[in-house]
């Protein structure tokens, strides 16, 4: 009886985490839509606020010139945009690059290396706009993205808008660039369906954009910046908006070793998070936006990687008891499917290790990976080994 109710939460758990959630979210933006039409707010004639393109960026002398010629093409007036970079410890070059690129660039450095949060808190006392843009020095912004960004805050009720991220794929993909691509696609369908609905939960540090008066000054030892600056915006009671027209592109990363290291992290901001905003669990004080919190992001970042391979430890102890497997063959199926998923990730393994590009087999591949990636990350947070610091990922 223990086993099998174990058995069965278990797989709720993740049926829900990655179907049943999305299925349910879909069905009520339906009915949303059904009775009430979704209304746009349209832009005021003219709204051209001052706006920071704010990026922060630790030895991304290799990045610079492509990061710099894309800010200054963006179609939005430049003289209304304020190009901020923030290069702490950086000691490759790139602030003197930065330097001596461009006049118009404000480049603010200081030898010691006190991680990304702190670079950000330093960084925001020297904003002069009431329109904060954050984004990577690797990435490559949409032309109309800022554009996209200062409509959606033409609402009064939007404290933050997520841009959307978006994965460069290439024909000769790695297990890292197709599951990567996969991911950020359903990734975004949910985002969507989420804001359409309430509010989307969270943003990427890739882009996102905050009203400037909304911000205070983060712990320096987070690690998910972004999801913290723009939660915490969600808990005053502002809207995060989802805006898919503004995009940050950038390349897979080299392969799923490289991957491993950023989702590790990820797993173990992810933790810090859920403690950081445990208040954000009161769904008398936040009603729908705690149901999308804790179905969009606790569920995936604590519960479902440890319910994945919990799983397969229970079916195999259900298997070995004779009753069980006598009463009903479910069980024993339910296994053999389990291990043939297994297996076929396993292939997966096999041929990116051998360059043999076979996408039928990474995708399965980089599920597993990430979330044995996340049953790391819990543990190194827990074991306090993750540093502030970035370790950063080789792209491809």
């Amino acid at each position: 009886m223990i086993l099998t109710i174990l058995f069965w939460s278990l797989l709720i758990i993740l049926f829900y985490t990655y179907v049943g959630y999305a299925l349910i979210l879909w069905f009520l933006v339906k009915i949303k839509k059904s009775f009430s039409a979704l209304k746009k707010i349209a832009n005021e004639a003219g709204y051209q606020p001052d706006v920071c393109l704010f990026v922060t960026a630790f030895n991304e002398r290799d990045y610079i010139q492509q990061k710099v010629q894309n800010s200054f093409q963006l179609n939005y007036p430049q003289e209304k945009i304020q190009y901020l970079w923030v290069t702490d410890g950086s000691n490759d070059g790139t602030p003197d690059l930065l330097k001596q690129m461009d006049d118009r660039l404000e480049v603010y450095h200081q030898d010691e290396r006190r991680g990304k949060m702190h670079a950000m808190n330093r960084g925001m006392k020297f904003v002069k706009a009431p329109i904060v843009i954050f984004s990577d020095s690797n990435t490559v912004l949409g032309k109309d993205s800022i554009v996209e960004i200062v409509n959606s805050f033409s609402n009064p009720k939007v404290g933050c808008v997520a841009g959307e991220k978006r994965i460069v794929e290439k024909e000769s993909e790695s297990a890292a660039g197709a599951g990567e691509g996969l991911y950020w696609k359903m990734e975004s369908w949910i985002k969507r369906n989420d804001s359409e609905l309430n509010s989307a939960v969270g943003a990427v540090g890739e882009l996102f954009a905050i009203r400037t008066e909304l911000f205070e000054e983060v712990e320096t030892d987070t690690l998910l910046d972004d999801f913290i600056i723009s939660l915490r915006i969600a808990q005053k009671g502002y809207k995060i908006a989802y805006t898919p027209n503004a995009y940050a592109e950038e390349t897979a990363s080299l392969n799923v070793k490289e991957e491993l290291k950023r989702k590790v992290r990820i797993a173990a901001g992810g933790i810090q998070t859920i403690f950081r905003l445990k208040s954000l669990l009161n769904p008398f004080k936040y009603g729908i936006l705690t149901w999308q919190y804790f179905s969009h992001k606790v569920l995936r970042w604590a519960l479902a990687p440890l319910s994945l391979f919990l799983l397969f430890v229970v079916s195999v102890f259900m298997f070995s008891d004779q009753e069980i497997v006598a009463r009903t063959h479910f069980y024993a199926l339910f296994l053999y499917l389990q291990l043939a998923c297994y297996l076929v990730a396993a292939f997966g393994w096999y041929f990116e290790n051998r360059k043999m590009r076979v996408k039928v087999f990474f995708v399965p591949y980089y599920f597993v990976m990430i979330n044995y990636a996340s049953v790391r990350g819990i543990f190194r947070y827990f074991k306090g080994k993750q540093s502030v610091n970035w370790e950063k990922s080789k792209r491809a």
